[in-house]
């Protein structure tokens, strides 16, 4: 009966009536395009307080926090009522006019005309209280919403989305290796064991090998995934499943290997810097040192870092021995002066008459001393361990976390350690050709303490050099074979290395243990939530 014409108007204005009705309702981080009109936000009650005639709810949304004011002038009553009992993690909507307000967060909030709940929330196991980690851990699926996690996954998410942007601009391509193994990369120790269809599979622990295949199809691959290790561990830096990148590259040799290692993680970091201002600062986390990455990295031998963790070899003038000798000193009177002034306040609040305001101030101030003071013990129990590996430590051995956290404390950006003794490395690395003792593997190890978060190195290119180090670390042949014909058939100088990416996060956002750097972590002695 009707045209085409006719019908597409029809589903043109509706279309338009659509995007009418939708206009301003948006995200808490596009506030700042929409100051001075109407908008409708939907989200979830992070803090709320009330006085006569007035609600303020915190509204999350997931993109950003803001203050939402009620007022009992402008809505109606039941409207208010519903405002007033509202409960933390409560869902709603609230419709209303955004009004520039630097005090607040992100520099504006909502002056409500109408608000709508959708669910109101039972009482929020997580309080404004201190809760020790094991609580915390097991209500992951809650502390989430907390704002010092959500800032640590938006750096999370904005690290991964750099990596992918930088080895794409590179012409990198992306490629996948297996998660079920039917052969170890180093090693069966710590893999997680599993039954595939009768024969024994094993959790990927790195998906290198894999991308030595593909770097020979493709040239330059990397491989971005999950791994697994069994280690039964529970120190701040293992999880038993974590995120690898992992780049392959033909034709690399270590040294060039080490010049994408740190233009890679040059990158990333400045993009954090740069596109995380806000996340940063909620973390508290002091930007200097990640301000450093344009500096050069330094570039030590295996042996030079040795004689500066043992303190035979001093850094700008500070010797890795007597500087942590000195700062348990400095640790234990701080210590004692926070313990002092701790007394001090609790005494201030039992005396009679005290005002609310006080008590509140003085609780406060206690609560974080003694936050401080806990990071502080921890330390002095840390230090006589770091010194008592340093002095000890026998050269020829692999660094453990106390060597790496002696030597990275004397710098204030990542190190390259390179040229490894061959024994306490994976069987697939190049040997140095002027010193076969050594191995051409490098390991970069982040500053303030936080150690490896990389390792890689050159790959052994010679067929017998690399089978007769298969059937040293007693390693199945037949399991090799296919990693044997990539040395067969065309072989080429070839390097890569691989990142943990939790890791990665831990040091960019300073966190006191990995745990917090992933979703839902998985370690030692914990599968659940």
């Amino acid at each position: 009966m009707y045209g085409y014409a006719f019908y597409a108007s029809i589903i043109i204005c509706i279309f338009a009536a659509s995007i009418t009705k939708q206009k301003y309702k948006m995200y808490i981080k596009d506030l700042s395009l929409y100051e001075g009109k109407e908008i409708t936000l939907q989200g979830w009650a992070a803090n709320k307080r009330d006085s006569k005639g007035l609600v303020f709810l915190y509204l999350r949304d997931g993109t950003g926090m803001c203050q939402c004011v009620v007022s009992a002038e402008v809505l109606n009553e039941e409207k208010f009522n519903a405002a007033k009992k509202i409960t933390l993690e409560s869902s709603f909507s609230i419709t209303g006019k955004v009004v520039k307000d630097e005090k607040q967060i992100g520099g504006f909030e909502v002056q409500a005309t109408d608000i709508n709940v959708i669910a109101y929330a039972e009482e929020f196991p997580i309080a404004k209280k201190e809760h020790g980690i094991d609580f915390l851990m097991d209500h992951r699926h809650l502390w989430l919403r907390s704002q010092r996690q959500w800032a640590i996954m938006k750096i999370r998410n904005r690290i991964i989305f750099s990596i992918h942007q930088f080895f794409q601009e590179q012409e990198f391509v992306q490629m996948d290796a297996p998660i079920f193994t039917g052969n170890a990369c180093e090693g069966t120790s710590n893999l997680f064991e599993t039954d595939y269809y009768g024969d024994t599979a094993y959790l990927s622990q790195s998906g290198q090998l894999y991308g030595e295949a593909m770097a020979m199809a493709m040239g330059k691959i990397y491989t971005f995934g999950p791994t697994f290790r069994a280690e039964k561990s529970k120190t701040r830096r293992h999880l038993s499943e974590f995120w690898m990148i992992e780049p392959e590259m033909a034709f690399y040799d270590i040294f060039s290997n080490m010049d994408l290692i740190e233009n890679f993680l040059r990158r990333v970091v400045s993009d954090v810097l740069s596109e995380c201002k806000t996340e940063l600062e909620i973390i508290g986390r002091d930007n200097s040192i990640l301000a450093n990455i344009v500096k050069p990295f330094p570039r030590l031998t295996y042996d030079e870092a040795v004689k500066i963790i043992k303190g035979e070899q001093d850094v700008n003038g500070v010797n890795a021995i007597t500087s942590l000798e000195d700062e348990l000193k400095k640790t234990s009177t701080k210590i004692d002066e926070i313990k002092a002034e701790i007394l001090d306040r609790e005494e201030k609040i039992k005396v009679p008459g005290i005002k609310k305001g006080e008590i509140g101030f003085n609780q406060a101030k206690i609560d974080k001393l003694k936050q401080e003071l806990n990071d502080l013990e921890e330390q002095s129990r840390n230090i006589p361990q770091w010194l008592n590996s340093a002095r000890n430590f026998e050269y020829g051995n692999d660094f453990g976390g106390s060597d790496e956290t002696v030597i990275t404390r004397l710098f204030d950006v990542p190190i390259m350690v390179y040229n490894w003794p061959h024994a306490v490395k994976a069987f697939y690395l190049k040997r140095d050709p002027e010193n076969s003792k050594f191995a051409r593997g490098v390991d970069v190890l982040a500053p303030e303490g936080y150690g490896e978060i990389v390792g890689g190195g050159e790959r052994e290119t010679d067929v017998e050099l690399l089978t007769a180090k298969i059937i040293e670390h007693k390693l199945p042949m037949e399991a090799f074979e296919w990693y044997l014909d990539l040395r067969r058939f065309g072989s080429v100088p070839h390097a890569g290395f691989g990142l943990g990416l939790e890791r990665l996060v831990t040091w960019i956002c300073k966190l006191p243990h990995v745990r917090e750097s992933i979703p839902f972590p998985r370690m030692y002695g914990r599968l659940l939530p």
